[in-house]
């Protein structure tokens, strides 16, 4: 509200200035040159109102648009963090990081030009109009005739602005999404020697931005020309206008002056609502992109009657269990099998058996087509996500590390542990000896995705943030794939001893890692196809003896 008084201060202060030459020329006119002096202060006056509710509206109304967009950004990234797995990952991190920047910048930017602009702008407009009329209501009716010309090509300028706009956001998120990618696969760029490839795709994307954006450029270069073409026949008019008028004996001098400046003060306002359609509609491109994400409801959701369950034993059950993407792509066909606490269940299997599937349903990043997947004999779909996934620690082929300390990256596993829990745990995952080595110890940056350790380093400290988490239900998904073999050793030996008091699902391509396990489940297209312990396995002389034949060479 304190904005659009500043705005009508700023309006009403420019709409004088007609009023200040009319009153100037009036006082020539009936020669009274001492009351000329008070014509300067009056401008002075008009200027110093003018500047100073200007300045005070244009920091309030770039307050208001930051504090909205910021909200907007913390709304879709919150959405995002909420959003299904599988709704995430279909989309390259890139363009997700291109709406929440480029994307919302463009809604700032169209978003403060409205708020600084267009109601000023409108009422500068709507000021001037009404002088216009008071001075000489012929005179305005014939700009008023005028204008709407040029409006109305200005109008269907701004809908190809806003589809132009689209192609272009939509292109930037691919670029984006692009350079991410061929930056953060240096190595293998240089090892192959794919720089000319790299750079032939990413000079045709910069070739793509440039003829969007030049094409984008064009439409909104119109606009001003346009008004700029408006704004002279209408100064041509009315001078043509008033001439005949004035030999015929018409409204006087005084009066064509006047008109002449308030036309002067509406034509730059009329001039920047033109361009500012262009940016609103860019804005409102920008703005359909976000919340055609907020708007996408997630399908991996809480039941109004889900309880907190405080998951103690970590049994967990499969029955009858399937799953397919993308409605006909079946990943898993009734499975079923029963992991007790305190057991290690191994998965083995060829690539896209479903291994990783079993352990993305257990932690409900996806919901399984049939069957039911149960915890210490409650369904998780009755469970809050919350309490399902705080009895769970994954540790996954891909090491995950953020861009901070190592001791910071172990504590993500429960935080509020003591330094001295951090420290079991990295014995635990036979990490503590090797951070102990590093120049500042725990407290040793890792780097973006812990590009500053080695893969086995960053997956030892990964393990042990998921011992750290103390979780019932232990998930392993090639946990050890890239430690050495000392390393493994040291590892596998820390994880019987803890396993014993958990229950262990573990994928692993390297059966020697699950020699040991309870419980053997080899799968094969979706389905299990052999249950049972190695020893036996091998001597079913199936699919399983065949796999250790490929490894073991016998």
């Amino acid at each position: 509200m304190l904005a659009i008084a500043l705005m009508v201060m700023v309006a009403g202060a420019k709409s004088a200035y007609p009023i200040v030459v009319n009153w100037a020329s009036t006082l020539l006119k009936e020669g009274a040159p001492e009351a000329m002096r008070l014509v300067p202060l009056g401008l002075i006056g008009v200027a110093l109102v003018s500047a100073i509710s200007l300045y005070g509206q244009i920091l309030i109304t770039n307050g208001i648009a930051l504090r909205v967009t910021a909200q907007l950004q913390n709304a879709l990234f919150g959405h995002l963090l909420g959003a299904d797995f599988g709704q995430i990952s279909k989309v390259p991190a890139g363009q997700w990081v291109s709406r929440l920047t480029n994307d919302v910048n463009l809604v700032r930017e169209a978003l403060t030009r409205v708020l600084t602009n267009m109601v000023r702008d409108v009422l500068i407009v709507l000021g001037s109009v009404g002088v216009m009329l008071w001075l000489d209501w012929l005179l305005a009716l014939l700009i008023f005739a005028l204008y709407p010309l040029a409006t109305i090509q200005v109008t269907r300028i701004g809908k190809t602005v806003r589809d132009l706009s689209t192609q272009a956001q939509a292109q930037l998120g691919r670029m984006t999404a692009l350079l991410s990618e061929s930056l953060s696969s240096t190595r293998m760029v240089k090892t192959y020697q794919l720089e000319n490839h790299e750079q032939d795709r990413a000079a045709a994307s910069f070739e793509e931005r440039r003829v969007l954006g030049l094409k984008l450029v064009a439409k909104k270069a119109q606009i001003d020309p346009l008004l700029e073409i408006a704004g002279g026949v209408a100064f041509a008019a009315i001078l043509g206008f008033a001439g005949w008028r004035a030999s015929t004996g018409g409204a006087p001098m005084v009066t064509l002056l006047s008109f002449i400046a308030a036309l002067a003060v509406m034509a730059p306002a009329v001039q920047a609502l033109g361009s500012l359609n262009a940016v609103w509609q860019e804005g409102l491109a920008a703005l359909e992109r976000i919340f055609t994400v907020l708007d996408e409801n997630p399908t991996i959701t809480e039941s109004p009657d889900a309880k907190d369950v405080k998951v103690k034993q970590g049994a967990v059950q499969f029955a009858g269990v399937s799953l397919s993407y993308a409605g006909d792509i079946a990943v898993l066909d009734e499975v079923s099998f029963t992991a007790k606490q305190g057991q290690t269940v191994a998965l083995v299997g060829p690539s896209g058996a479903g291994k990783t599937s079993v352990l993305n349903l257990i932690a409900r990043l996806f919901d399984a087509d049939g069957g039911e997947i149960s915890i210490d004999g409650t369904p998780i779909k009755s469970m809050t996500l919350g309490s399902l996934r705080s009895a769970i620690a994954l540790v996954s082929q891909d090491a995950v590390l953020f861009d901070g300390s190592i001791e910071q990256n172990i504590a993500f596993g429960r935080f509020g542990a003591s330094h001295d829990d951090i420290i079991a745990a990295a014995k635990s995952a036979a990490a503590h000896d090797f951070i102990l080595e590093q120049e500042f110890g725990y407290d040793t940056q890792v780097g973006e995705r812990g590009q500053r350790l080695s893969g086995g380093q960053q997956q030892r400290i990964a393990l042990a943030r998921a011992l750290l988490k103390d979780a019932p239900i232990l998930l392993l998904d090639e946990a050890t794939s890239a430690l050495d073999a000392k390393s493994e050793a040291l590892v596998q030996s820390a994880l019987s001893e803890i396993a014993k008091d958990r229950t262990t699902i573990m994928i692993a391509h390297r059966l020697a890692s699950v020699r040991k396990a309870d419980i053997i489940l080899v799968l094969d297209s979706g389905k299990i196809v052999e249950t049972g312990r190695h020893n036996d396995l091998v001597k079913a002389d199936g699919l399983y003896a065949r796999l250790a034949k490929e490894q073991f060479g016998a």
